[in-house]
Parts: structure tokens; sequence; C-alpha cells
């Protein structure tokens, strides 16, 4: 695979940056990786976020105001999920939160109810997790998320319950990658040019993949490799990442830029 020295984004048209986060450590994500069996069990319904994890959001929240990333995020996109939902409110959410460490999950659902969001927060079916079998896949009803999350817009999810997860069968591999695409494509298609997408492992992992998978073009720091939105747009993925296509950690960002060529 050969070098090519990276084209400057002056170069580009119309470039979109993208922020990719996993949700911060689900009380499923303690379970022993050698055996997924527990995950079958109710206890794990619509798994909430573990209390150790509050750390990693606020730690985040932290950096995206110190940042300045936030006065920049025009629009955060997030899985209707309780774990991606307190992530996805606790990193983006209004100011009169708490900063302390220590905030309860009953503190940030209660405190969520006090502000309206900026940037704006909308909830998403099509990133979603892999469905089916695992009880922490399977999301509750739009109506208890709405008196939850009066901050977030439910209004792109169509059923008020879960009609897509499957107690039987688990969703296969080429039907995530499958969504990923319909996803970016539905991103790229979004006015808005810097978007935050709060998520979940599997998912954030194909869409990666199903970005940089075979595409001939390589360079570091930055790696520009041509993908296929439609239309004809001949574009860049921008990475600046090692290791792209690695697991995401819970709470880890990863940024892209996707653009077409003048």
């Amino acid at each position: 695979m050969d070098a090519i020295a990276t084209p400057p984004l002056y170069q580009f048209g119309r470039p979109k940056r993208i922020h990719l986060v996993r949700h911060a450590l689900g009380i499923h994500n303690v379970e022993p990786e050698k055996s997924r069996d527990p995950l079958t069990s109710f206890e794990f319904f619509d798994a909430q976020l573990s209390p150790p994890s509050w750390q990693q959001v606020l730690e985040q929240r932290k950096y995206v105001r110190e940042s300045g990333l936030l006065d920049k995020i025009e629009l955060v996109i997030v899985s209707p999920m309780s774990r991606t939902l307190q992530t996805a409110v606790g990193i983006f959410g209004g100011e009169n939160q708490p900063d302390r460490l220590d905030v309860t999950h009953v503190e940030m659902d209660e405190i969520s109810t006090t502000f309206k969001s900026r940037p704006p927060i909308i909830a998403y079916e099509l990133c979603r997790e892999r469905m089916g079998k695992y009880e922490c896949d399977k999301r509750g009803s739009i109506s208890q998320y709405r008196s939850r999350f009066p901050a977030v817009d439910f209004s792109l999810i169509e059923n008020e319950d879960d009609v897509l997860w499957d107690p039987n069968e688990r969703e296969t591999f080429e039907a995530v990658k499958a969504r990923a695409i319909k996803f970016i494509k539905w991103l790229w298609e979004r006015k808005e040019e810097e978007i935050a997408v709060v998520s979940h492992g599997v998912f954030l992992q194909q869409a990666m993949i199903q970005l940089i998978e075979n595409n001939n073009r390589y360079t570091l720091p930055l790696r520009g490799h041509p993908i296929n939105l439609g239309r004809n747009l001949n574009c860049f993925l921008l990475i600046d990442d090692d290791d792209p296509c690695s697991r995401f950690k819970n709470c880890e960002f990863r940024s892209v830029i996707i653009a077409h060529e003048r």
C-alpha cells in the first residue's frame, strides 16, 4: 500500500467533521467477557450506566467545554438506549449540570429535566447496537425516554415500543454493516457540518470498517481514503487515529473528516 501526501482541506468541498463517541461503561460491560449468557437476563434490560462510569462522562464533559468543541458541534445524534442517552446528555447537556464526579443515576436523570440542550440532541434508531437476544440491547418505550430525557428530540423514532429487537435471533454483522452504511449516508446528507454521534461499540466499529475497507490510499498521521457516498462524489475520509478500526473503548472519542474533492 503506497503512501501519499494528504491533501490540504482547502482542496475539498463541504468538509464534514464527525465525532464518534461510544457510551460510558454500562452495567452489562462489567460482565465477564468469557460468557455473554448473563446478558439474556431481564436484569440487564436496556442497560444503564454503571456507577463508576459517571467519572468517564463528566471528564469528557469537561474536555468538550475546555477545548471549545462544544461551541463547534452543531448537532448530537444518539442511539435511543438508556446508556447512550445518559452519556450524550451528560457530556453535551446544559451548563447547569454538576461538575463533580460522584453524581448518581437518579441525580443525572433529574438534572436532565431542567435544561434545553445546546447543541440539540436527536435520537435516531439507525445507530443502535447490534440487536437481538441480549436484554441489554432492547430499548424501553419512547414515552418513558421522553419523560427522563426531555431535552432529547425523539421525533425521528417511528415506534413507541421496540419492534426491531428479536428475542430469538441476534442481528447479523452483515445487517449491522448495512445499517452503518445507511447511517453514514444519512449523516452526509444533513446540513450540519460538525456532528457528534453517541452510539455503541459494535456499531461504531462496523461504521469505521465500512468507511475504510477496500480503499488503496494510506497516509500518516491523517489517512486519506476514497469512499463512495453516492451521487458520484469523489470523497475522502481523513482520520486522526493510528488504528481506526479497533474496538472503541467506553466513552472514547474518535473524530473523522469526510469531504469530497473539488
